[in-house]
């Protein structure tokens, strides 16, 4: 049996995960969804991006869990990676789905060079909050309308210090055994830092005909994709 940390990026919570749960735990295995602080039933909470990391670190330490796959979607998979480097005696794997991977002392923002200063100025107008982005920002995505009305009606604002903050890595990248799953309706291409270590044999890449929500979209696919990635 596998252990799986699931963590849903920017606006959303562990309520996510709903249609991908029941598959991983149909195949024997744990499926535990996370919200992190600030979001959802969490929601107005201050946090900045050390809060998401120990959010992740907490819950592994607080379910007893050995060896656990930590899942970052979107925004999400700059707290799994830090949080994956600090298991210490029980490294974990990582599954990192269509989300900007970390550098070291660089903010999540930093791997949006045409976004960033739009997402920094949003964050300013709404009291440090990153607001969701309205409907036309699902468009393109292989969601249907009853999907995107879901994510619409239960998304959160997102606590804006939390993509300011520059990550802070313990072990380099290519030292974390890893899936990228890219979704091939967002973006074609995976970043230069996700191609670099995929080519470099470190990392392991799967690419989807979904958009970036893809457990909303094709959640059958992606627990698929998340149990093969422990096969």
């Amino acid at each position: 049996m596998v252990d799986f940390v699931l963590v849903a990026g920017a606006w959303l919570g562990s309520w996510a995960w709903e249609e991908v749960v029941p598959e991983l735990r149909a195949a024997g295995h744990g499926a535990h969804p996370l919200t992190l602080t600030g979001l959802a039933e969490k929601r107005g909470m201050p946090a900045r991006q050390r809060t998401h990391v120990q959010d992740i670190v907490g819950e592994v330490d607080r379910l007893g869990l050995r060896d656990p796959v930590l899942v970052g979607h979107s925004y999400a998979a700059g707290p799994v990676a830090q949080a994956a480097a600090r298991t210490g005696e029980r490294p974990a794997r990582a599954v990192f789905i269509d989300g900007p991977v970390p550098a070291d002392g660089a903010s999540c923002l930093a791997a949006w060079p045409d976004e960033g200063r739009a997402v920094a100025a949003a964050i300013a107008e709404n009291g440090g909050f990153w607001p969701p982005p309205g409907r036309a920002g699902y468009d393109g995505q292989g969601l249907t309308e009853a999907q995107i009305a879901r994510i619409m009606r239960d998304s959160t604002p997102h606590p804006g210090a939390s993509l300011t903050d520059p990550a802070v890595l313990t072990r380099p990248l290519a030292e974390i055994p890893a899936t990228y799953v890219l979704c091939l309706l967002n973006r074609a291409e995976p970043s230069a830092a996700v191609a670099e270590l995929v080519a470099g044999g470190h990392w392991r890449q799967v690419a989807m005909e979904s958009g970036h929500w893809p457990m909303f979209s094709r959640p059958r696919e992606l627990a698929r994709i998340l149990l093969d990635a422990v096969r």
